[in-house]
């Protein structure tokens, strides 16, 4: 398949003003270092950690509160964003080699050429940034599941854990994984980045859940709401972002009773 996904990256999406302080909360939760800026606007930065591949990258934002979207590495960016179009993707912005693209319910992601990226940074204090989790209204989730589905067809796509939940896993190697979150509530394209959906970052933690909410605070995040099976928490520059109890190794839940 020459449009095969090779590597994953997850954004992390901040207004621009804020996006240095952004830079360096997540390079010191992910025990990486922030790239030279670059861009046009000097608007995006690599985390780079040591003796492996980067899958986090920065990015300023002109307008909004920002979130967080994926890219995929691949080895066709054309055949890709064709795929992602007769899927009912849409190309909003062509780029030289790369292009940005939203799907069916508005959410951004783009198509990049993967440039060997083979071997994924290890967990990092108890924790792995590992999933972008897009926030759905009930209207668009079934849409959204099968798009994503048929995108990522050598993905595994299947319920989650809560029936609002559905997971896009990638194969074993590849750092990010996809969970659709259907909300309670429909939204209208004012209270998102002028879509109704919006994406957030999860860390998996294991049973360091709250050992992982200390560090954080620590690093200059706000506690936000806790629950049964997640915390929610905000960043330095005012991105949500949950810490979960699935395992950092293998981003799957915990065996029932342990």
């Amino acid at each position: 398949m020459s449009g095969a996904v090779r590597w994953t990256y997850a954004f992390v999406d901040r207004p621009a003003a804020l996006c240095e302080r952004a830079g360096a909360f997540w390079a010191a939760v992910t025990d990486t270092r922030p790239s030279v800026p670059r861009g046009e606007q000097k608007e995006f930065v690599t985390l780079l950690p040591e003796g492996t591949d980067p899958c986090v990258k920065v990015q300023g934002v002109a307008g909004g509160a920002g979130g967080a979207h994926l890219d995929f590495a691949v080895e066709d960016v054309p055949g890709f964003v064709e795929e992602a179009r007769r899927l009912g993707g849409k190309p909003v912005a062509v780029h030289d080699g790369w292009t940005v693209l939203r799907s069916p319910a508005g959410q951004a992601f783009c198509a990049a050429p993967w440039h060997g990226e083979a071997v994924r940074p290890p967990v990092v204090a108890g924790s792995r940034l590992d999933q972008v989790c897009l926030d759905l209204p009930p209207s668009a989730f079934d849409a959204e599941v099968a798009f994503w589905s048929a995108l990522l067809p050598k993905w595994s796509a299947r319920p989650g854990s809560r029936p609002e939940f559905h997971v896009v896993e990638p194969p074993a190697g590849l750092p990010i994984r996809i969970l659709l979150q259907r909300l309670d509530e429909e939204r209208s394209a004012d209270d998102g980045d002028g879509a109704p959906v919006s994406a957030h970052l999860d860390l998996a933690c294991g049973a360091d859940v709250d050992a992982v909410r200390v560090r954080h605070e620590r690093l200059g995040a706000r506690f936000v709401a806790r629950h049964p099976h997640w915390t929610v928490l905000r960043d330095p520059a005012g991105g949500l972002y949950c810490l979960t109890g699935r395992d950092p190794e293998t981003g799957g839940l915990p065996p029932a009773g342990t």
